[in-house]
């Protein structure tokens, strides 16, 4: 006697098996998490993301002491950001790779491992061997390419809709507080010790106790857990290449990737000389003596640190607040919060750099100015490559993001800021005064990159809700094959029914995209608030 199973097909629809025993179910049981060990997780990866970041500007906060120590120049100290920045987007793409197809959990672990070994080898570099020093920052920014690449897709597969929205922000908070801890920790260690080293020797023993908790609380959700897409066993996964070719007709992922791109040439370049800024404008106005030997006073890289830190809290969490709620009106809130904050922003840096030689008040009001509003983009940039890439491609899509935002950002802008200032330099008097209009010069055109990044964002929103509405649409979490190559929908099985024409797919595009304008039906979760 034969018995018929049914099994839900790619689009939702029943089909039937052959006869006999029901064969094994296609998709995984529904993924569960207890709500405190979600909260637990990620607490864990927002402390491993402080850790992170104060990592990438520790250097910045003892850099006089380091060229001193090293004899290097200004043009080649951007060298030690470059590098760190360019082995950090080379390796993106690898972890990405692996980050969508092996174990998150043990990628990110063998990331914390490489940043720390790497960091803690550096303080024993003797002077004649600045080239492993700068070896060693590469090294650093391999592991730290891990961490940056996958810790967000972790945290969008434990968090859905504004639950997502709130945990991104309190994550990228530890952007500009690592940042600017890294300042301040460089500093403090620096007039404690009177050793640059030191601080070196001290980051390991943070990043141990961030390992040990990262394996013990932090789990591996199954792709697109949160949005009920768990991944399908035992179907073949899309190719890498693939991958790519659906986030390059991806348009609002492709816009606001350029606009994180101005972000980051300016944040790059801003978080690495502006501490030498400010302390040579301080030299100028007659606030602070020259530095000719070790230790150089760390004043102005504990300022800019805590004004870092300050800045990027209330930035990140007003950006998040502000998409939270203007999204109930506006379903395209996130691109227009960006675009909004850093067209603002371009003015603010602009005075802040001129008005520096002639009073340094203002200078430090619109610098905090501007880096409030470039803190606001942190955690909504990253609710948009979420809400608008498939669960199975986020990780190749963040890595790609990284890749290049530092490839046309902030591996370059430090370097080439560097080299500008020293070309400047070279043609005029050996004086304090002409370094410090050589750097600030030099500084200018990161004003016109930031307002490029803000009409970036512009573009973004006009095409967030289709993109939105094609990432959701169901199928398209799991398809049985190549889920990333089909944006509209999954590609069916061979014998399968023909799909349904253009103009009834587009139809049902229309009633997607129309929605906060039409009442919801019963027992349907929306991202968008009713209007």
């Amino acid at each position: 006697m034969s018995a018929e199973c049914r099994e839900p097909g790619p689009g939702g629809n029943s089909g039937a098996s052959g006869s006999g025993a029901c064969p094994p179910r296609s998709t995984s049981a529904p993924w569960r998490l207890p709500r405190w060990r979600a909260g637990a997780a990620a607490a864990v990866l927002c402390y491993v993301n402080l850790l992170n970041y104060m990592n990438w500007f520790i250097v910045a906060g003892m850099l006089l002491d380091i060229q001193n120590f090293f004899q290097i120049r200004d043009s080649n100290a951007g060298l030690l950001q470059t590098v760190f920045i360019c082995c950090l987007m080379l390796s993106a793409p690898v972890f990405g790779y692996l980050g969508d197809r092996h174990s998150r959990k043990a990628t990110l672990s063998i990331g914390i491992l490489l940043w720390s070994g790497a960091g803690l080898a550096s303080s024993f570099i003797s002077p004649q061997y600045s080239w492993l020093f700068f070896l060693s920052r590469g090294v650093v920014g391999i592991g730290s390419a891990s961490y940056s690449t996958i810790a967000p897709t972790v945290l969008g597969d434990l968090f859905v809709r504004d639950q997502r929205t709130r945990v991104l922000a309190t994550f990228y908070i530890f952007i500009p507080v690592g940042s600017g801890l890294g300042y301040v920790l460089g500093s403090a260690v620096l007039q404690l010790t009177g050793n640059w080293r030191w601080g070196f020797r001290v980051m390991p023993c943070l990043e141990a106790v961030a390992l040990i908790l990262l394996i013990a609380l932090v789990p591996d959700p199954p792709r697109g857990a949160a949005e009920k897409q768990e991944e399908a066993v035992g179907t073949p996964r899309s190719s890498w290449c693939e991958d790519v070719r659906y986030l390059g007709r991806n348009w609002s992922f492709v816009w606001s990737t350029l606009g994180v791109t101005a972000i980051a040439f300016v944040t790059g370049a801003l978080g690495f000389w502006a501490p030498k800024f400010l302390f040579e404008a301080r030299v100028v106005h007659g606030l602070q003596p020259p530095c000719l030997q070790d230790p150089c006073n760390s004043q102005d890289s504990l300022i800019f640190g805590l004004l870092t830190v300050v800045t990027g809290i209330i930035g990140v969490v007003l950006g998040a607040e502000a998409s939270r709620r203007y999204k109930k009106v506006n379903p395209r809130a996130e691109p227009l919060i960006c675009a909004c904050s850093l067209l603002t922003a371009a003015p603010c840096l602009y005075l802040a750099l001129v008005l520096a030689p002639v009073t340094l008040l203002a200078s430090y009001v619109f610098l905090a100015l501007g880096e409030l509003l470039l803190s606001c983009n942190w955690a909504v940039v990253a609710d948009i490559l979420l809400s608008v890439v498939l669960p199975r491609c986020r990780g190749t899509a963040e890595a790609l993001q990284i890749t290049v935002g530092h490839v046309l950002g902030d591996a370059g802008s430090p370097y080439v800021t560097g080299l500008i200032s020293g070309t400047l330099r070279a043609g005029r008097p050996d004086s304090y005064l002409q370094s410090f209009l050589s750097l600030q010069q030099s500084f200018l055109c990161c004003a016109f990159v930031i307002a490029l990044g803000g009409g970036c964002f512009l573009l973004t929103a006009l095409r967030l809700e289709r993109d939105q509405a094609l990432a959701r649409q169901p199928g398209t979490g799991t398809p049985p094959s190549h889920p990333c190559r089909a944006w509209g929908g999954a590609p069916q099985e061979q014998g399968a029914q023909a799909t349904p024409e253009p103009a009834g797919l587009l139809a049902h595009l229309e009633v997607v995209l129309t929605s906060p304008l039409r009442a919801p039906r019963r027992g349907v979760n929306t991202r968008r608030s009713r209007s």
